[in-house]
């Protein structure tokens, strides 16, 4: 058990940094070149990763072409290629998905234009209150987890109920990047839940009927260049919690990896590609045909790397929402593998523990 003085001395470490308000971004500026103590991983977690160096194997994450998706022939090709995907990885790239260029390219300058105003500007967004729509902070689990991660975030919760928030709560920085790219986010999501609800053997709007994409959160992560790297993570082995992710990476560096077949796969950034992510509601719900597969981001010496996770978690306020596996995918030889959830007790749950401590679907297994 860990010394009852050590973890004082850490708890006030860590408000010490939350109070600065500054972020990683705020030491980045600092010129350090020693990793402050909050961010360095347990020497053992350190060293299992010296021993079990990254494998040099030819395996990439599939690249989907969503080009003519509408057209019947090509679309079961199409759906084909997500299934697959999303069985064995749970993720893919998308390209050709109807998003311009000038679209992502703004939403990254957008956040990269957030975080590099004044501590004082970004201070009125500083906030560690879920209910907030747009809040910015370091490590929502900062006071939960075991080690802190090397990031800062803005995120920004969408509206369903609108469709998008008041845009006049929006940083004006990134006010008109961010409304942009969230109605064509949520575009593409639609199509995806069509070709994964195909892919499924179940009608086009099957998921899209049980509510899986009303509303979406942004986050978006700003990873700083990091004086020792190899001690620090960007972002821990976690797998996502809603139904769906939606990953836009800058493409100066990378640093998203896929946990396939025991080995950390990069994800390297393509232009104009977005990555997408089964999430575990979805793995649920689907009885595990759909696969939620941990993933992770490690620091670099070079950066900042940007990304926007546009997250799909279904009617969060919706407090007696209930999801289970699809009735139409159990049977006598298939047994249902999860108990029902109620949406907003499972959410809570997630919200309340270290990101590094959590897997939702442990929790609900028959």
């Amino acid at each position: 058990m860990a010394d009852s003085s050590a973890i004082d001395e850490r708890i006030e470490m860590l408000k010490a940094f939350d109070d600065t308000k500054a972020g990683v971004k705020g030491l980045n500026n600092a010129g350090l070149f020693k990793l402050p103590e909050i961010f360095v991983r347990p020497p053992e977690e350190v060293a299992a990763e010296l021993k079990h160096e990254k494998a040099q194997v030819q395996v990439e994450v599939p690249v989907i072409d969503l080009s003519s998706v509408d057209d019947a022939g090509r679309r079961k090709q199409i759906v084909e290629q997500v299934r697959s995907s999303a069985e064995t990885w749970g993720f893919f790239q998308v390209v050709n998905h109807g998003i311009p260029l000038p679209v992502l390219d703004g939403m990254i300058d957008g956040v990269r234009a957030f975080i590099d105003q004044d501590v004082d500007e970004k201070k009125k967004y500083y906030s560690r209150d879920i209910t907030r729509s747009v809040r910015y902070n370091s490590n929502y689990d900062l006071f939960q987890s075991k080690t802190a991660s090397w990031r800062d975030t803005l995120s920004i919760s969408v509206n369903s109920a609108s469709h998008l928030l008041n845009p006049m709560d929006l940083p004006p920085v990134c006010r008109y990047s961010t409304v942009e790219y969230s109605k064509h986010v949520e575009k593409l999501g639609n199509i995806v839940l069509g070709l994964l609800s195909e892919a499924l053997g179940l009608k086009t709007e099957f998921l899209g009927d049980m509510e899986c994409l009303k509303g979406h959160r942004l986050h978006c992560h700003y990873y700083p260049a990091c004086p020792e790297p190899e001690l620090a993570i960007g972002l821990m082995k976690h797998s996502d919690s809603g139904f769906l992710t939606i990953l836009l990476q800058n493409q100066l560096v990378s640093g998203l990896q896929v946990l396939y077949e025991g080995r950390w796969i990069d994800i390297q950034p393509v232009q104009g590609a977005l990555v997408i992510n089964i999430g575990d509601l979805l793995q649920l719900v689907s009885n595990g045909k759909f696969r939620s597969n941990e993933h992770r981001a490690i620091a670099n010496r070079t950066g900042p790397r940007i990304s926007v996770g546009c997250f799909f978690s279904g009617p969060i306020t919706n407090s007696n929402k209930i999801y289970g596996p699809i009735d139409q995918l159990i049977t006598q030889e298939n047994p249902a593998l999860y108990k029902e959830i109620v949406l907003s007790e499972y959410l809570m749950k997630f919200l309340s523990t270290g990101l590094d401590n959590y897997r939702a679907l442990d929790y609900y297994k028959l």
